[in-house]
């Protein structure tokens, strides 16, 4: 650009204020960011100033929600703009996803742990109200998040992008909604984007969900449009909860961890009755008792009562110098020792691990006890970690570690290495399989070096897989799923183009880049939710990998038999390129049994014995050369090949 030209452009600049330059970039209208700032510059004071926290509430003006929504639905900004809009966090303290307390999910733009906060609100009808909110997951993954959030409240807010409409997680997130004979108010966000279509939107969630979208606030919880209405529509049609103050105490648990100074601190709703600092408090199904040392709410900070009561419909903490979680499951039911009461409250389902993996410290010798006590007190806060220890050949010791997805694996994974500065190397993951032996006999196991080689009559979990796209892309998320050993169970639309395919599908084909390739063939426009379904036979087989003769253990797999020979051929040449050249000709097989059904083999390392022959008869060169063939044949058959850790790790990043 020319000198003239630049300055006659800067002029133009200048004709525009810095207003107008962001709608024009952002292409939303001016009125739009005069609503944000309004709402992102009212303080605490307008509604806090006269409200005492420290006192119990009157149960029919207290509010209990969670937010539902798919990933990236826009469920952690809207509630920023609640916690905004009510005062509830001070302008100078405020960030972005207040309530997402880990790095990792600040990093991933994710919300991995559920998270409650006390907000108050003057409705229009003069009334003040408080409004507890259990703030929860979206993944996939991490479903038993949601499950627990929604059992401790009356109702949800059903957030749904009005660009994208219903998604796969959308739907799942309902039905747990729905088992629990919650409230559901539907929210439509994201209205500000100029390819939102609220209308049809509506009209998707009435025909797919079944519940009536006419009344829906529409809404953007980037700008703050609608907030004010949506606190209105919590407040007027979420009911107040149930249970007298009068009653014998029921107090549910939906989450706990561990405080190396006060021991276990339990998140609680109280049902029916209250809790009161030095009453004496039994968990049902442990029956271990202990005294109330502190009670609190969660303002999200953890703030103690100076009154020590927490009364019938709140939400909040409780310190009993608990020294062990198993002690307090989540789940459980908190009642008194002096009036107890005979029914426990419905809990919650165990979690379900799905998905195993080895973990082994990158230095077995000396990090092992580490890991042991990080997997302790990870599992504190996160109950749906399972681990045993184990050991292998190549990897020296560990622990089998279950997890409810690969999300999950990858989070966990990470918080050990950020949290107790461990480096470890993992497995190949994998599922628990049924098998029968020759006598009859079923076992389940999730690790295939453990398989026996006689097992038979495989069985493996399959889930039901749901997957909305576009129709244009019907075809090819068809032939995906038939090349994952998938069967089409329903098809139908939601919306004038879009689909609802729902498939029952192994879930070991699920596990690695499935999604992957989902969001790949429809351009991103994909979405995907499984849940368990049940066990059922496959053709399956194990195969064992073997270096010069040894199976290397954590290199075994179940997979399908037609795909047996492709997998075991391309672990080999993996191995091939990572092993380095012994003395000995080096044997790689991929074996069924004892059939070996792929082999290549790594070249021996060779010394020119006949180099120092510079003349004389031929049977000394003979002679030299069938000594040197004797010596390899001795080193192929005494000779061990060491697969190094480093190595195993690439292999399985690289297969896996």
């Amino acid at each position: 650009m020319s000198l003239f030209h630049w300055k006659s452009f800067s002029k133009k600049l200048c004709l525009y204020s810095w207003k107008d330059w962001r709608r024009l970039c952002s292409k939303v209208p001016l009125d739009i960011h005069k609503r944000s700032s309004s709402v992102a510059d009212k303080t605490s004071s307008s509604f806090l100033s006269d409200v005492d926290n420290d006192k119990p509430v009157d149960k029919e003006f207290i509010r209990n929600f969670s937010i539902i929504a798919h990933v990236d639905h826009g469920k952690s900004t809207l509630a920023d703009r609640l916690l905004q809009f009510t005062g509830t966090i001070a302008p100078e303290k405020f960030r972005d996803q207040y309530l997402d307390n880990m790095d990792i999910e600040r990093e991933r733009g994710i919300t991995i742990k559920m998270r409650a906060a006390r907000l108050w609100y003057r409705s229009k009808d003069g009334s003040r109200y408080l409004l507890n909110l259990i703030d929860t997951p979206g993944h996939v993954d991490f479903s038993y998040e949601v499950s627990r959030s929604l059992a401790a409240v009356e109702g949800c807010l059903l957030v749904v992008d009005a660009s994208q409409g219903v998604q796969a997680q959308t739907i799942a997130n309902v039905d747990l909604a729905l088992e629990n004979n919650l409230e559901i108010v539907p929210v439509l966000n994201k209205v500000d984007l100029t390819t939102a279509e609220p209308d049809k939107v509506c009209q998707e969630i009435s025909q797919v969900i079944g519940i009536d979208a006419s009344r829906a606030v529409r809404a953007s919880a980037k700008f703050g449009i609608g907030v004010e209405e949506i606190l209105e529509e919590i407040v007027h049609l979420i009911p107040p909860p149930k249970g007298q103050v009068e009653a014998s105490l029921q107090a549910l648990i939906f989450d706990s961890y561990f405080d190396p100074y006060r021991g276990v601190v339990v998140f609680v709703r109280v049902k029916n009755g209250e809790i009161r600092t030095g009453m004496k408090i039994r968990f049902m199904a442990t029956g271990v008792e202990h005294s109330v040392e502190q009670v609190g709410i969660l303002t999200p900070d953890e703030v103690v009562r100076t009154s020590g009561v927490l009364s019938c419909g709140e939400v909040g903490f409780i310190k009993a110098g608990i020294k062990s979680l198993h002690d307090a499951p989540v789940g459980d039911t908190i009642t008194g020792c002096d009036n107890p009461t005979q029914e426990p409250l419905q809990g919650y389902k165990p979690a379900k691990s799905m998905v195993f993996c080895g973990l082994y410290p990158a230095d077995s010798a000396t990090l092992f006890e580490n890991l042991r006590a990080a997997l302790e007190r990870l599992s504190l806060n996160d109950s749906s970690i399972s681990f045993q220890p184990e050991s292998s050949s190549v990897l020296g010791k560990g622990f089998r570690v279950g997890f409810l997805g690969m999300l999950h694996m990858e989070v966990v994974k990470e918080r050990l290495k950020r949290e107790y500065e461990l480096e470890l190397l993992t497995s190949a993951p994998s599922v628990v399989y049924k098998f029968r032996n020759f006598k009859g006999e079923y076992f389940m196991e999730s690790n295939p070096s453990k398989i026996p080689n006689d097992a038979r009559h495989f069985e493996e979990p399959f889930v039901k897989l749901d997957i909305v796209c576009p129709d244009q892309f019907n075809g090819t998320i068809l032939e995906l799923c038939q090349n994952h050993r998938a069967s089409l169970e329903d098809m139908r639309y939601v919306s004038n183009g879009r689909i609802l395919l729902k498939f029952l599908i192994p879930l070991a084909e699920v596990l690695t880049n499935f999604y992957d390739h989902v969001k790949s063939r429809t351009r991103g426009f994909g979405s995907m939710d499984y849940e368990f379904h049940s066990y059922r036979p496959s053709d399956l087989v194990k195969l064992d990998i073997a270096v010069a003769g040894d199976v290397v253990e954590g290199l075994s797999c179940v997979v399908h038999r037609d795909q047996a020979y492709i997998k075991g051929k391309e672990i080999i040449e993996k191995l091939k390129q990572y092993i380095p050249r012994h003395q000995f000709k080096v044997v790689l097989q991929a074996m069924i049994s004892t059939k070996v059904i792929a082999s290549d083999f790594i070249q021996p390392l060779r010394k020119d014995v006949l180099a120092k022959c510079y003349g004389g008869d031929v049977s000394r060169k003979k002679k030299l050369l069938e000594r040197q063939k004797e010596g390899k044949e001795k080193l192929r058959q005494l000779g061990k090949v060491r697969l190094s850790p480093e190595a195993f790790a690439a292999v399985i990043a690289q297969k896996f």
